[in-house]
């Protein structure tokens, strides 16, 4: 299987990236350029969801969406939350989020956030979605949440979710794995302090791994220093084929295939113009 994976163009997806106010149509330009044919345009909060939708709108062959309310979006009212979903009827959607928790910069939210979790995981049950998970310094409360929502549906259909730019430990990568979710890897792996993430990198299922840039953030070694972009996420990809010993196309192929498991097939990735 994996040789067969390196006799093809390598082929990269960007699991999770955010958009702000440069012309969506070229940064996708300059993805597909750098092999990067399939991004996913993450939502998390009402500026990131039009961000995201207005991403779709002006690439709709390389970018497909997900949107949700984040750690952030505590007090948006019931009502509020409610509108959202409603929202949602008009678009087309691959994934809910991101959503989760968030215990470094939001401790004094706690409890409002494992509420709101739990609301956008049961969203994503009912619409029979994915969910794109956030979650730091809060390994315990994230796995709990996991369990209460009943998720093992989507679990069984190998479809219950991602935890995106995973910074955790092999004990938690264990138990994520261990309830059906992909891990997802960001820019940090390349960072010079993070070799216990390198070496994480090689312990997770190569059929359960994703790559992303979380782009405008993170962005990988050797780049530092300038907005991050879907272009960059073969950095991302260069660094976990080093760790596991494989050749980047190979990585590359098999994160794409593990994409299109999780969030179905993207309009038209072998498009070359956006």
């Amino acid at each position: 299987m994996i040789s067969s994976l390196s006799r093809v163009l390598p082929s990269y997806t960007d699991t999770h990236a955010h958009w702000g106010g440069e012309d969506a149509a070229k940064i996708v330009a300059r993805a597909v350029a750098a092999g990067v044919t399939r991004i996913l345009a993450v939502g998390g909060n009402p500026d990131l969801n039009a961000g995201a939708e207005a991403a779709v709108q002006a690439a709709p062959n390389h970018v497909r969406l997900a949107l949700g309310l984040d750690r952030s979006q505590t007090e948006v009212s019931a009502d509020g939350v409610n509108a959202f979903e409603s929202s949602l009827a008009a678009v087309t959607l691959c994934a809910i989020g991101e959503a989760g928790l968030d215990y470094h910069h939001d401790a004094a939210t706690r409890l409002a956030q494992l509420a709101l979790f739990a609301r956008m995981l049961d969203l994503a049950a009912r619409r029979t979605l994915p969910i794109i998970i956030h979650t730091r310094e809060a390994d315990e409360d994230t796995l709990a949440v996991l369990d209460e929502a009943g998720s093992a549906a989507l679990a069984a259909q190998g479809r219950l979710g991602v935890v995106h730019c995973f910074t955790g430990g092999k004990a938690f990568a264990r138990q994520l794995l261990d309830r059906g979710l992909y891990i997802s890897f960001s820019g940090i792996v390349t960072f010079r302090n993070a070799e216990d993430l390198r070496e994480l990198s090689a312990y997770v299922p190569a059929d359960r791994m994703l790559i992303e840039t979380d782009s405008p953030y993170l962005t990988p070694v050797p780049l530092r220093g300038q907005p991050n972009e879907p272009a960059f996420v073969p950095h991302v990809a260069a660094c976990v084929a080093r760790q596991r010993t494989i050749e980047p196309a190979v990585l590359a192929n098999l994160t794409t295939r593990n994409a299109e498991t999780l969030f179905g097939a993207w309009l038209d990735y072998s498009a070359t113009q956006p």
